[in-house]
């Protein structure tokens, strides 16, 4: 099948990990994505997470987060700091449908190719700029990782273990949350504003997507209950502030999450439990009741789990229409039944390292493909492909080369 973006032509500037992740997402639903990386060894991310290993266990030179970001692309090494190289990068401009880029705020402006000079020449371009503090603000010339938006937005304020328990204090969430939610609402505005150059106006426009702004914006159902109540959500482990019971229990043999989500949903628990008297105890009756008091129930509810085994407890569970889950590691999660019939982890060959199981879109179309069968480029894979796309024969891209504009 076609991917949904099969007509576009998307130029990648950007690094490691938000930008990178915008563009593979573009990639998976079609569009044509020429990765632009320096000439001195690429992007930053291909030293970035842990050495691939081939099947004979040796590390193959690539690594865990650049096969992670950049699937689906073509790989052009250029010097944008040379003459010679803008002017390839503007005739790559010139013929783009969107472009992507996380330099530190008025970094690209040396080099001509902010959107205020690009524009010019390709009015119809969505040029996305994904930066930490966005393009305004007296923070906006600062740069920043994933930590430091999670601490900035007051997500590890809701994180980790409460005070006044063992261990307490803030846990960074387990995967780069802030540069892959990002990564999604700059894939939004994109096809938004794609949508809106096709349909209404025939111009392209900028994007300004900053990390700090998505993450507090992405957590805006707690931040409400701040908003709404004046209260500050709190460091709750694993439960959640607002519904109850919503948490891990620890079973006889491992934990088990549970997630009630009504008080339809705890009455039928309560029963399961053989405590059928909480559902009738206005304590307990009512989500806000339990919310309320829930030092109280808890330790009703732990004490009967203690002496479960989490297999037939999730079991039994689910028979009855409770939404419960066990705590997965990845070993567990890609032997899961649903994800292998869901097709999420999938395989491709790479020319250095060799078969890569990866985890696929999620998305599924019926009638578009949503993934692609081409692997994260090598680095400077494609430098003589795109150029000769350009128009640019061997003898003057073997004079590029030795120049040291293009690897």
């Amino acid at each position: 099948m076609p991917g949904a973006l099969n007509h576009l032509k998307v130029l990648d500037f950007s690094r490691v990990f938000a930008g990178p992740w915008t563009a593979q997402m573009l990639a998976d639903f079609g569009a044509d994505v020429v990765k632009v990386e320096h000439v001195k060894g690429g992007d930053d991310v291909r030293r970035m997470g842990v050495p691939h290993l081939g099947a004979d266990g040796e590390p193959t030179g690539e690594t865990s987060s650049f096969l992670a970001m950049n699937r689906g692309k073509r790989s052009l090494a250029l010097d944008l700091s040379k003459p010679e190289g803008q002017d390839i990068a503007l005739r790559l401009v010139a013929e783009a449908d969107v472009l992507i880029e996380n330099f530190k705020t008025g970094t690209l402006a040396r080099f001509g190719l902010d959107y205020q000079e690009v524009a010019k020449l390709n009015p119809r371009l969505v040029y996305c700029s994904i930066t930490g503090f966005g393009q305004t603000g007296p923070m906006k010339h600062l740069p920043g990782y994933d930590p430091i938006f999670q601490a900035m937005s007051g997500l590890l304020s809701m994180t980790g273990i409460p005070d006044g328990q063992p261990g307490a204090g803030p846990a960074l969430v387990g995967y780069s949350i802030s540069d892959i939610t990002a990564g999604q609402y700059a894939v939004s505005a994109i096809l938004a504003a794609l949508n809106h150059r096709d349909a209404v106006s025939g111009e392209g426009q900028f994007i300004d997507i900053a990390l700090l702004d998505t993450q507090i914006h992405a957590a805006s159902h707690m931040a409400m209950n701040y908003l709404s109540s004046g209260r500050l959500p709190r460091r709750n482990g694993t439960a959640s502030q607002i519904t109850c019971p919503w948490q891990a229990f620890d079973c006889a043999d491992r934990p088990i999450m549970i997630a009630i989500g009504n008080d339809a949903q705890f009455s039928r628990f309560a029963d399961y439990l053989g405590l059928p008297e909480l559902a009738q105890d206005d304590r307990y009756a009512t989500n806000l009741a339990r919310v309320q008091n829930a030092d109280t129930l808890i330790p009703q509810i732990a004490a009967k789990l203690a002496t479960k085994q989490a297999d037939a407890c999730y079991a039994e569970l689910e028979a009855i229409g409770i939404p419960a889950g066990p705590l997965n590691s990845f070993d567990d999660v890609f032997r899961m039944e649903q994800v292998q019939e869901r097709g999420l982890l999938q395989e491709m060959q790479h020319g250095s390292a060799g078969l890569v199981r990866y985890v696929s879109n999620p998305v599924k179309f019926s009638g578009l493909d949503a993934g692609t069968d081409m692997p994260p480029p090598r680095f400077a894979e494609h430098t003589d492909a795109v150029l000769t796309g350009l128009g640019l024969d061997a003898d003057q891209i073997a004079a590029l080369r030795d120049a040291g504009i293009v690897k």
